[in-house]
């Protein structure tokens, strides 16, 4: 299990990462810290109105993560003057060009030093705002590649993009290929899609918002809803996937001679090994629906039972993301877009996913505020919109009416019980209007090009557990039961 050769490529290199203070993006810049220390320097951009500011979210959210604690023990007191060393914090904002950075002199220093630029920056949630995700993820990719263009010695330029940019097969059970989008498709046969104009109509739909005097709060909700409104049109479940995939259009068609790299993870987890079990950030996607059923607040699940959750740990993810850069900038191979999922050759089912929740709050319940434990009955999966309604309706509708018509007789006698089931009624519908498309997701993930990725490091002989990102090695139960749902509810706490 020989990582040398990976070490030796690494050794020397200029790296530079958009959206430092993201999820994956972090993984990748501790990684690479520790397997390498003598990397030449890692230029990291986040969203910041100058370097001070920059600087001191790097350093809060970044480097005093947990995550760094294995690299900050073997360095101890040498910790600091490492990162003051090899990084160099860049205030900037891949929404606007030259990704917003005002520095000439760091601009000028990035052009003339870089070999590989890894384009982590994006906004993840579903449902922000269409104006946001289309600057962010659909005109930040094209900055960060005309960017990428001017570098002098760049060697890889990496997109990390996500694996539902694919949608859903039309006919159900299908398996879904790593190609890449060609300008204007849309997943709909009988639409065509033109960024251009879906930039313009936000721009319409802006002016007439203005013109309407609304405030803010009424402006931030009605893009909100245009944005799905427009990604549902051409296809997309959600505004995240579709102006990902808009993104990944403009990438591939003004490439030129850039060694593109598009990675598309599916459900990225929490790291299952490396530098240490169970980091993670946040409730990332499957996560929230498995935290508030631990919590008492979610008794039920809406989803196929049968539909196959693709997760994958960020390790992994990053593992990939590494070794795709070495495969490139070797002899790169004619593809370069790479799923990096487990549905095909690990599937975890939902119905699986459920009884292992069960199971794990059954031996490991949460605590009330009222230091005792919450207790958890068994996961009801309920398959189908229509069961969901009027499960819905008999367990909460029926209730807050009656509810509703004591408290104005009772003088709001009942208005806490009330509330509390108001509340969980809403989590209900958020959640299941939030995952609709992942829980009855019908296709496998294609990862034929990871696959060729890991036959490649099995005949350079690089192939070894610090870079592993095969999903057969993972045993589902033991890494969601000891893994995984600890790690974010001990994250999640902080």
């Amino acid at each position: 299990m020989d990582s040398q050769i990976m070490q030796d490529f690494l050794k020397g290199k200029t790296i530079l990462v958009t959206g430092a203070t993201g999820f994956l993006a972090k993984v990748f810049v501790e990684k690479i810290l520790r397997i390498q220390p003598e990397i030449q320097k890692m230029y990291l951009l986040l969203r910041a109105s100058n370097t001070e500011l920059a600087e001191k979210r790097l350093q809060n959210e970044v480097f005093e993560s947990d995550l760094f604690r294995v690299l900050r023990d073997k360095l101890g007191e040498n910790f600091g003057s490492f990162i003051s060393k090899k990084v160099v914090t860049i205030a900037g904002d891949v929404a606007i060009e030259n990704l917003g950075i005002k520095d000439e002199k760091i601009k000028n220093e990035i052009l003339e030093e870089i070999d590989f630029f890894v384009h982590s920056a994006a906004s993840t949630k579903f449902n922000e705002r269409f104006d946001i995700l289309m600057d962010v993820n659909t005109k930040g990719a094209l900055h960060a590649l005309n960017m990428a263009k001017n570098c002098k010695r760049i060697k890889a330029f990496v997109h990390i993009s996500t694996a539902y940019v694919c949608g859903d097969a039309k006919d159900g059970h299908g398996i879904l290929r790593e190609k890449p989008f060609e300008m204007g498709q849309s997943l709909k046969e009988d639409s065509k899609l033109d960024i251009h104009k879906e930039m313009d109509l936000i721009e319409r739909k802006l002016a007439e918002l203005k013109a309407m005097k609304v405030d803010e709060n009424t402006t931030k909700f009605a893009m909100k809803d245009y944005g799905m409104e427009r990604a549902n049109f051409h296809g997309w479940p959600n505004t995240y996937t579709f102006t990902k995939a808009m993104g990944e259009m403009l990438l591939v068609h003004h490439k030129d001679n850039i060694p593109l790299i598009i990675i598309r993870p599916t459900i990225v987890t929490s790291t299952r090994k490396d530098p240490f079990p169970g980091w993670i950030e946040g409730l990332r996607t499957i996560d929230s629906a498995i935290y508030s059923y631990g919590k008492g607040k979610l008794k039920f699940f809406i989803g196929n039972p049968n539909t196959i959750i693709d997760a994958i740990p960020a390790d992994m993810v990053i593992n990939c993301v590494i070794t795709a850069i070495f495969i490139h900038s070797h002899k790169p191979p004619k593809n370069f877009i790479y799923h990096v999922s487990s549905s095909l050759r690990n599937p975890l089912k939902y119905i699986d996913l459920s009884n292992i929740s069960h199971n794990y709050f059954k031996n490991n319940p949460c605590i009330n505020q009222n230091g005792k434990p919450i207790i958890t009955s068994k996961v009801l999966v309920v398959n189908s919109f229509a069961a969901f309604n009027i499960f819905m309706i008999i367990r909460y509708v029926l209730l807050l009416q009656v509810l509703y018509l004591v408290n104005k007789i009772c003088r709001r006698s009942f208005q806490d019980v009330y509330d509390n089931t108001s509340r969980k009624f809403r989590v209900h519908q958020q959640l299941a209007k939030l995952y609709q498309p992942y829980v009855f997701f019908k296709s496998v993930f294609d990862d034929t090009n990871v696959e060729i990725l890991r036959m490649a490091t099995k005949s350079l002989k690089i192939e070894n557990d610090e870079l592993n990102f095969d999903p057969t090695r993972i045993d589902w139960t033991d890494y969601m039961m000891n893994t995984h749902i600890p790690g974010f509810l001990k994250y999640h706490k902080k």
